[in-house]
């Protein structure tokens, strides 16, 4: 069965490898652990944003940047789409308010374009018939409508795999034929070699 795989990064990072040690991973590995023999892996789609390094953590945007081009490297049908991060100031009312001051201004930083162009691309292969089923990775309930469509217009077949241990989206679910979640052992069995074969690209010390 022809099988696309979509993946929310943020989302995934922050509901299956935050506080964990199993950030290097080999997504290829992990969903053909997660997904049953008879699905042929033909492309992973993976949506993020490029971070900034912060006082705190100045070595951020290279972890992330070694990364990708670990995946880049050794999963030959994985694919990286950009969306960005958006940051505006906003005012947001305080837990323990004071006479006279109720609020305080605060900046407020997004990622934006990632959901959008992982429902864009998810119809748009639908609609050439590039997959039979589609899987995605995440629990955002954005993607809902998108997923509807494909199975009213399209037919196809989709299955969600998501990354919180937690309950997983009622609107997400109420479209999949197949619900599959990430477990710790399966992170922890399907790390990236280290070094990356053929390469000098090595796992962040820190990690």
């Amino acid at each position: 069965m022809r099988t696309y795989i979509y993946i929310d990064g943020f989302n995934f990072y922050y509901g299956a490898v935050k506080g964990t040690s199993y950030k290097w991973l080999d997504f290829k590995a992990l969903f053909t652990k997660i997904l049953k023999p008879h699905h042929q892996i033909l492309c992973i789609k993976y949506f993020t944003a490029l971070v900034s390094n912060t006082p705190q953590d100045p070595a951020k945007s290279i972890r992330q940047e070694t990364f990708i081009r670990a995946l880049e490297a050794h999963i030959p049908e994985l694919e990286v789409h950009y969306g960005h991060f958006l940051s505006h100031p906003i005012s947001a009312p305080l837990v323990n308010p004071s006479p006279g001051k109720r609020y305080e201004k605060i900046l407020k930083t997004e990622e934006k374009g990632s959901d959008v162009n992982m429902a864009v691309h998810l119809l748009n292969d639908a609609w050439l018939d590039k997959y039979d089923c589609a899987v995605i990775v995440s629990n955002d309930s954005d993607l809902a409508e998108a997923m509807r469509l494909i199975k009213h217009q399209h037919q196809k077949i989709l299955g969600l795999i998501t990354p919180h241990q937690g309950r997983t989206s009622k609107q997400l679910r109420a479209h999949c034929d197949f619900v599959r979640h990430v477990r710790q052992g399966a992170l922890k069995s399907c790390q990236l070699p280290n070094p990356i074969p053929g390469t000098s690209i090595c796992k962040p010390s820190k990690w």
